[in-house]
């Protein structure tokens, strides 16, 4: 790791750090180190990144801003790629937009209503980047990435990069194409929105966050819903019926305002949160018949 460390910093790249612990960088507080963290300060240097990772033959993966991410304790082999500052960009073309994967999503929809336009409102309070927006088909109000997205850059295992169509995405339910049948990282997206009445946009904007501040938990280190709707029951309805709004394991809990949040009361660890899972798994299970699966995505050792 020595080596590559000495060649990154050679090209300058943007930030190497080594043993960089990923409770920095996760909206949960929570996540072991990452033997390698870099952050790129542009896609080309991107490029350069993945070419001495493809050279060494070592391990890689990408986050964005941390939500929706459940980080081992023990950390992740390997390197983590951080899509932040440098792949932020935004370009404006009439109703079309072209934006970078770490760009911060609540600021790119308040952004965007400022202007007039319409198709972004139901993100206004989804806490995390458009890269990982855009990979897990993030949605909320009846809307979703998949509504207003025209293209998408990702970035393959292989270390190719390609222009995706929204079809070529295969959007479902909370997935994409790049969570599993073809792994990969967006770096870019392209979204097709329309102008609109700019007073009544920014109002439902303003809804849409009061909603989120009256019934989800962000006043605690979150990662977000931990649990797909089981459609058509809800997880959240499910977890507070079986009496386990507040049940907690070392310190993570189930949330007191939304049964589909664990939150960090202080000092949790990963095990803390995958021992409460499996705990609302199995009591949800044999009261309801019915299989939970996680929406937050699990990684590491």
């Amino acid at each position: 790791m020595e080596a590559i460390v000495s060649e990154l910093q050679t090209l300058n790249i943007g930030k190497v750090k080594q043993n960089e612990p990923l409770l920095n960088h996760t909206t949960i507080k929570i996540g072991g180190p990452a033997d390698l963290f870099v952050e790129p300060s542009s896609i080309d240097n991107l490029k350069k990144v993945m070419g001495v990772i493809g050279k060494n033959r070592v391990q890689w993966r990408a986050i964005g801003r941390g939500s929706n991410l459940l980080v081992s304790d023990k950390g992740i082999e390997g390197v983590v790629i951080k899509l932040g500052q440098g792949l932020d960009h935004l370009h404006i073309n009439e109703t079309e937009i072209t934006v970078g994967g770490g760009y911060s999503l609540v600021s790119l929809a308040t952004s965007i209503s400022k202007k007039g336009m319409t198709g972004l409102e139901f993100a206004s309070g989804i806490p995390g980047s458009v890269g990982g927006a855009v990979y897990m088909n993030a949605g909320a109000h009846g809307s979703d990435i998949s509504k207003i997205l025209t293209k998408a850059h990702i970035l393959f295992a292989d270390g190719s990069m390609e222009w995706l169509t929204n079809e070529e995405m295969e959007f479902s339910y909370r997935t994409s194409i790049l969570q599993k049948k073809r792994p990969g990282i967006v770096l870019e997206a392209i979204f097709n929105l329309e102008m609109g009445d700019r007073a009544a946009i920014v109002s439902q904007m303003q809804k849409n966050k009061d909603y989120r501040k009256e019934t989800q938990p962000w006043n605690f280190p979150c990662a977000g819903s931990i649990f797909r709707n089981p459609l058509p029951n809800y997880a959240g309805k499910l977890i507070e019926d079986a009496g386990l709004k507040g049940f907690s394991i070392g310190g993570a809990k189930i949330s007191e305002m939304h049964g589909n949040f664990i939150v960090n009361a202080g000092n949790a660890t990963a095990k803390d949160v995958l021992s409460l899972i499996q705990h609302v798994k199995e009591t949800i299970f044999n009261l309801y018949g019915v299989k939970m699966e996680t929406e937050v995505e699990i990684i590491g050792r």
